[in-house]
């Protein structure tokens, strides 16, 4: 190596590049893995990895019997993680999520509280039809969403490491439901929309689901590999001309940053810093699912609306008119690419 390529590659290039690429190796060996049980849902096995690996949480969005479910399960298998699931209804308390104290008596007569972990001590949960859960609930998944722990009898409780939520929400049948407060929705990093299969992946979906065996998923990752691809992530590098389309993107979603009047009319309010920060993270890790070592503005574009869609609003004008965020996205997408 030359002097000049010694000046301009950083001494431990070499290591970073030996790191990614066995990196590289288990998502794709995970991916693998995944795919053998969900079919037809590349897109969505995709976003969902992306979350992880950027360390978010994800809300799902789908109507019944798009395997939601079967993805949370199937990926805590894959990547080695402890797993629970809570189905969320309308009479569901925060003790049921968190846990609660309970009273222990001892032979002698001596009492003591004891806290008995609820569902959240676990690394990866499955919030199944969470807006059906009361506010009071889903505030306190909240607090363990964001701050990674919890607090019962004014006692601080750690949650394991890595700690996501895959929340899935219903789009059909809104009677008897909470809909998500704005400042939960934007602790999700992605909205990942559920659709239908293709015709071909259904067709196989049958004969593989309706036979006498059944493919079962199997462990790829542990918890200190996936750690250690997290904090991976947080090192790719990012070009400037990615950073700059990441800015212009989440700052024309604000109706006060945007030159265009008609657009900004359309907008009644928009992402905060929040969702800058979680493209700038997706993008990272989708180019390491992809096998680059650093993202472009392709991938700012293919990660704008599971991004921001949750973090938007339309003025009751631009709801008027038949449009929805998806197309304002589009709109915004045009000018940046």
């Amino acid at each position: 190596m030359s002097a000049l390529d010694q000046t301009i590659a950083p001494p431990d290039a070499e290591r970073i590049v030996a790191e990614t690429d066995a990196a590289v190796a288990r998502i794709g060996a995970a991916r693998a893995a995944i795919g053998k049980v969900i079919y037809g849902q590349e897109a969505v096995v995709d976003r969902a990895l992306i979350t992880i690996l950027a360390g978010g949480h994800g809300l799902l969005i789908g109507v019944p019997g798009l395997a939601k479910t079967k993805l949370v399960e199937t990926l805590g298998t894959v990547l080695g993680l402890t797993a629970r699931r809570v189905q969320f209804t309308p009479d569901l308390m925060p003790s049921d999520i968190i846990g609660s104290e309970v009273m222990d008596v001892a032979q002698d007569g001596a009492r003591s509280f004891r806290f008995l972990a609820g569902p959240v001590f676990t690394q990866l949960l499955m919030a199944d039809e969470i807006n059906r859960a009361s506010p009071r609930t889903q505030s306190a998944l909240l607090q363990s969403m964001q701050e990674h722990h919890v607090t019962v009898a004014g006692v601080r409780h750690d949650l394991p490491t890595p700690f996501h939520v895959l929340a899935t929400q219903n789009p059909l049948e809104q009677e008897g439901t909470y809909p998500l407060p704005e400042a939960q929705l934007d602790r999700f990093l992605l909205q990942i929309d559920v659709v239908y299969p293709d015709r071909d992946a259904e067709r196989r979906m049958l004969f593989e689901t309706t036979g006498s065996t059944e493919t079962r998923a199997e462990p790829v990752l542990d918890a200190e590999t996936l750690r250690a691809i997290q904090q991976l992530v947080r090192r790719v590098p990012v070009g400037e001309s990615v950073v700059e389309a990441i800015l212009n993107l989440v700052r024309s979603a604000r109706p006060e940053d945007n030159a265009d009047r008609k657009l900004a009319a359309s907008i009644a309010w928009g992402p905060g810093p929040r969702a800058s920060q979680a493209l700038m993270l997706a993008v990272r890790a989708r180019a390491l699912i992809d096998g680059r070592y650093a993202p472009s503005v392709d991938d700012v574009l293919a990660l704008a609306e599971p991004v921001l869609q949750h973090r938007m609003a339309l003025s009751f004008a631009a709801r008027a008119d038949g449009l929805t965020v998806r197309d304002v996205i589009a709109e915004l997408k045009a000018k940046i690419g």
